[in-house]
Parts: structure tokens; C-alpha cells; sequence
């Protein structure tokens, strides 16, 4: 928040931030936690309660909303994890936004379209957005992060949050780091500056960088590397294989967002949290990473080892990697990225995975 709107809002004369979630799986939980302190911790900034919507499942025979709303816990996302007092689950989506001026979208990408649509026209059009979610939108051969989906949809100012955060850690208070990525504009600027004051914590760092695509783009395709990574780990190829995949990955990922995407900044890829950190702790311990080893090895089909491993949790980098693989199929330039083109190849066209590196 800029020093000007901080002493507005500490003086009173300034209508407080009022905080929704969207979504509430592992990292929605995680980030609902430290915005529910945090909201506590600045309250001349922000109101106190904290609306996140959670898609409504049964938990042991209850609504999901409910088993939360009694124990402050998400038992089926984050176990073990308490939320606070504040953060109050709510199935509908609608609800959960009314009268909110900062909104947090971090859902899995595949929902993202269906659940803007509901909110068209629904959200404080002076309201706050920032986006958390992990990939791309390829449509007629054009490619979109969904920062510009969500401020294309909703008309409001979207910033993006990325970084090297696997969220039981998180939760956990363990380090970390993690970096916005805002736009070019003063609205942009404070923007970042209020989620910065939302996210900030002595265990959960935050960087601000210009770089709205850079920051998304690093979230999304990170995990098509990952996936390379999982393949050299169910092969048993070492840690000198699996660096080597990271190292190509990182710089197909910073050529391909340069590539189609205006404004890049090329420092994002090697000086924040959402580059190379990111890239490095997904290849190490992600759900990508873990799902592709077990490819590898039982020779499951990816939606399976989805539904056997993953608890509920979307797996992103398969996902990507295919909608990736349509855009360089429409423009011809499959061939220049030989990396994402051996995760599409192995993931859908049945090639041996012991084949990854020649392709390289």
C-alpha cells in the first residue's frame, strides 16, 4: 500500500480491505491461513474476517464448508493445519466475494472460467486481484495467463503470486519465499504493495517484481518440468540427469515467455522465488514430479496416478504441457523446444521415457 493510502487507512478515513479467497485445496488453505493472521496483525488495513469459497464436497458424511467452519481445519486439503478463527469457508462463490476489495484466485486452472463467469459483474469493480493459479490458456492459437483471464473477466486490476511454496510447508511456518509479479501502472504498484502487507510474514517472504507474464508463466511451466525431472527419477538416471533437465527447462521456459509475451523481464528466471527457486523445489518435491516417477514405474496412466496419489488435487504439469504443445503446433514451432516436446511425447503419444534425452 502506498504511504498515502497506509496513513488514509490507519487515520480511519479510508473503508478498511475486505479479503475473500477463492478456492480452498492445499495451497488455497495454506494462503487463507497467513491471510487470516495477517488481517488480524494489520487491522487498521484490513477488515477482520476473511470469506474463502470452497468447492462443496461430502468429508465423513458432512459438507466439506461445514467440517471447517467446527474444527478450522480442512481436513481433506490441509490436515493438521488449524485456520484461523477468521477465515470463514463458504460454498458459494458469489457469497464469498460480496463487498470484498481484494481477492485471492487459487484454484485449479480448469475452473478458473466457469467460476469468473458466476462473478461477472458480482465483485467491487475498485476491488484487488491477484492470481495464484499454476497454468495457461491456449484458445485458437493464442495463449493467455490467467491474471489477464480473470481482469479480462471481472475488469479489475490482477497481479500474480508465484514461488518455490509447496504449501504443507508453508503452513507448516517453514522459510520460504515467494514473489508478485504486478503490472506497469500505479494501480499495479498498489496493488502488489497491499498483497505484500496481505502475504508478508518472518517465515513467508515476499519479493515484488514488475513482471505480471514473467511471474505467471514460471508458475505454470515449471511444472512441465517437473515432469521431465519425475521421468529421470523413475528411471533412476541421478541427480546430474535431473539437473541437466532443470537447466534446459529453465531456459525453455524463459525463451518461450519471451517468445510470446511482451514485457518479460529475463531477471525474473534467475533472481526471484518464482523462477529458478520454484523450478528447483518442484522438481525436488512436487506433486508433478511425483506422479511422473510413479509413470515411470508402474506404467499407470497419468489421470490414474491423478486419482491414486493426489487426494482430490489437480495434477498441472500433463495439462500444460498438452496446451503448450497446441500453441507451438499452431505457430510451427514444436521442434524449437525439445524439452516440452518430450514431456507431450512420453505423457501422450506413448514414447518410451528412456527416450527423454536423446530428444534433448
Amino acid at each position: 500500500m502506498s504511504s498515502s493510502s497506509s496513513s488514509a487507512a490507519a487515520s480511519g478515513s479510508q473503508k478498511k480491505h475486505k479479503v475473500a479467497i477463492v478456492g480452498s485445496g492445499n495451497w488455497g488453505s495454506a494462503i487463507a491461513r497467513i491471510a487470516g493472521q495477517n488481517t488480524q496483525r494489520h487491522s487498521d488495513i484490513f477488515e477482520h474476517e476473511v470469506q474463502m469459497y470452497v468447492f462443496e464436497e461430502d468429508y465423513k458424511g458432512k459438507p466439506l464448508s461445514q467440517v471447517i467452519n467446527e474444527t478450522h481445519e480442512n481436513p481433506k486439503y490441509l490436515p493438521g493445519c488449524q485456520l484461523p478463527d477468521n477465515v470463514v469457508a463458504n460454498p458459494s462463490p458469489v457469497d464469498a466475494v460480496k463487498d470484498a476489495t481484494m481477492l485471492v484466485f487459487v484454484l485449479p486452472h480448469q475452473f478458473i472460467r466457469s467460476v469468473c463467469k458466476q462473478l461477472k459483474g458480482k465483485v467491487d469493480p475498485n476491488a484487488h486481484a491477484i492470481s495464484m493459479i499454476k497454468g495457461v490458456e491456449v484458445k485458437d492459437g493464442k495463449i493467455s495467463i490467467f491474471a489477464d483471464v480473470i481482469q479480462e473477466a471481472l475488469g479489475i486490476s490482477c497481479s500474480a503470486l508465484s514461488g518455490a511454496n509447496i504449501a504443507n510447508e508453508v503452513a507448516q511456518d517453514k522459510f520460504s519465499e515467494t514473489t508478485i509479479g504486478h503490472r506497469a501502472d500505479a494501480k499495479g504498484r498498489e496493488n502488489a504493495e497491499l498483497f505484500f502487507k496481505l502475504f508478508d510474514t518472518p517465515t513467508f517472504k515476499v519479493g515484488i517484481i514488475e513482471d505480471v507474464a514473467g511471474v505467471s508463466l514460471c508458475g505454470a511451466l515449471k511444472n512441465v518440468v517437473a515432469i521431465a525431472a519425475g521421468f529421470t527419477d523413475g528411471l533412476g538416471w541421478g541427480d546430474n540427469a535431473k539437473a541437466a533437465v532443470m537447466r534446459i527447462g529453465l531456459m525453455e521456459m524463459k525463451r518461450f515467455s519471451e517468445e510470446f509475451f511482451d514485457g518479460v523481464k529475463p531477471e525474473t528466471f534467475t533472481e526471484t522465488s518464482a523462477g529458478v527457486a520454484d523450478l528447483i523445489t518442484t522438481c525436488l518435491g512436487g506433486r508433478n514430479r511425483k506422479c511422473a516417477e510413479a509413470f515411470v514405474k508402474t506404467g499407470k496412466p497419468f489421470d490414474q496416478l491423478e486419482k491414486e496419489l493426489l487426494n482430490g488435487q489437480k495434477l498441472q504439469g500433463t495439462e500444460t504441457a498438452r496446451e503448450v504443445h497446441e500453441l507451438l503446433a499452431a505457430r510451427g514451432k514444436v521442434d524449437d523446444y525439445p524439452l516440452f516436446k518430450a514431456v507431450y511425447s512420453i505423457a501422450y503419444e506413448g514414447i518410451d521415457a528412456h527416450d527423454l534425452t536423446s530428444r534433448l
